[in-house]
């Protein structure tokens, strides 16, 4: 079957149809996961076209597969959450939905608050299992769209489910069915599509979807989840692991809309930000993420990754507001009792600070030398330095004039006597043994003193 692409004026070859492959033996791809070995990738040389959605938004799950990981958010929190992700995602929408669990009370009372506040972005979703006891919640808190799990590897259709794929795909369609019949519109979770046979149960199971969602005229909206963190970019490499692959195919072979195409990843192998990207760039429309990656096991896409990647990609932040971001990251350490590991990017108290003399040096004439961008403007973060025993003297005047809010002629120049005592105060705490990083509060205090006696500062 041949179609006319308006998008790259070609004429392109089309599968008509994938049948349904229901195998006795679930097929575990032993090849690929031996279990008892590193997973190998493999690679047949094939790759698809770059394909990336006029559209492109960022879903949240930070109140479902965040709190997975964590002690559970108090309502309290999460309706302080959600309005900081209302502004964070800016008047666009650009943070377009958040996902909640409806099992605890709790969960329901911070739902129902959410609700009140009538905001038009982000959605409020939620997620069931494939049970009519669990869809039960979703028409009792009145919500017009709900996640469903729908697991697609034989993994879990065999091994967990006790299962064949026919049996999974009437089981997840009559769920899918009553949904729609309740007006509700769902959202179908791949689960662990990076080890699901592709062409012979997604792509079928998908059609089948796409058929029910033409024969109802109510969206099904398709989330492709890397469960496991196995998703890989590599060119060339084979199924299930490619996350090109996997979103290529289920645009062009299973018929589904770029708008109704999300992916959600995990970063078992380091590759949930790199994994989302691809996604975006080769026909998804929505990412699904959570607040600084928190989530099972090594966690989830981190949401604020995804909007620098959304600015490095369309060049604009289309209206987000990325001061949020910190504001967020304070209150997680403040009021959730979640430490943010210090190095981590955009958010860690050291993803902007140096500790080399040399690059203190170089930030001390021009900041762009070693900070990534202008992350006072974009995150209210002025780039700082650690001071430590290879910090010099440029570290520790870069350290003062961060500190005391310094600059232009009140700035303190490498050269002032007031910094070369500093640093033989330092270098004595090296000499005597010390190991560690120099606090700002304990360099505060000994700058104080010296420059009293220098009359320098108050």
């Amino acid at each position: 079957m041949f179609m006319f692409n308006p998008k790259t004026n070609l004429l392109e070859g089309r599968e008509t149809k994938y049948e349904l492959q229901d195998v006795k033996e679930p097929n575990l791809y032993r090849n690929l996961f031996t279990y008892d070995e590193i997973p190998k990738v493999a690679f047949n040389h094939r790759i698809v076209p770059i394909d990336m959605p006029d559209e492109i938004w960022i879903t949240d799950t930070t109140f479902r597969d965040g709190q997975q990981s964590r002690e559970p958010f108090t309502t309290e929190q999460i309706v302080h959450i959600y309005k900081a992700l209302r502004r964070l995602g800016g008047p666009k929408g650009m943070i377009r939905q958040c996902e909640f669990f409806l099992y605890a009370k709790k969960d329901q009372e911070a739902v129902a608050k959410c609700l009140e506040l009538g905001y038009e972005y982000p959605q409020i979703t939620s997620w069931i299992r494939a049970s009519r006891k669990d869809f039960e919640l979703v028409k009792t808190m009145g919500l017009q769209e709900t996640g469903i799990l729908v697991s697609c590897s034989d993994y879990h259709i065999f091994l967990k489910m006790k299962m064949n794929r026919r049996q999974a795909i009437d089981h997840y369609l009559s769920v899918v069915r009553e949904c729609i019949a309740c007006g509700i519109r769902p959202r179908c979770h791949f689960e662990d599509i990076t080890r699901a046979d592709f062409y012979g149960f997604v792509v079928p199971f998908v059609s089948e979807l796409m058929a029910l969602m033409e024969e109802t005229g109510v969206p099904i909206k398709i989330r492709a989840c890397d469960t496991m963190g196995y998703g890989v970019t590599f060119p060339g490499a084979v199924m299930p692991r490619s996350v090109q692959g996997i979103i290529y195919g289920l645009h062009h072979h299973g018929g589904v809309p770029h708008e109704l195409l999300e992916w959600h990843g995990h970063n078992d192998f380091y590759r949930a930000v790199t994994n989302a990207s691809y996604a975006w760039l080769y026909g998804a429309s929505a990412i699904n993420s959570s607040l600084f990656g928190i989530g099972e096991r090594t966690g989830n896409t981190p949401l604020e990754a995804m909007i620098m990647e959304y600015a490095q990609l369309r060049g604009t932040l289309n209206g987000m507001d990325t001061t949020v971001i910190t504001e967020l990251a304070r209150y997680f350490e403040r009021e959730a009792g979640y430490t943010i590991p210090p190095m981590t990017p955009f958010v860690g108290s050291s993803f902007n600070v140096t500790r080399a003399g040399i690059h203190a040096d170089g930030m001390m004439k021009n900041e762009e030398i070693y900070n990534i961008f202008n992350t006072e403007k974009f995150l209210n973060r002025p780039s700082n330095v650690a001071v430590s025993s290879t910090s010099g003297l440029a570290g520790i005047a870069l350290w003062v004039n961060a500190y005391y809010c310094l600059s232009g002629a009140d700035a303190f120049d490498k050269k002032h006597p007031l910094i070369q005592k500093i640093k033989d105060w330092v270098d004595a705490q090296y000499a005597q043994g010390r190991a560690t990083s120099i606090s700002d509060e304990e360099l505060a205090t000994v700058a104080k003193k010296l420059a009293e006696e220098e009359k320098e500062l108050g």
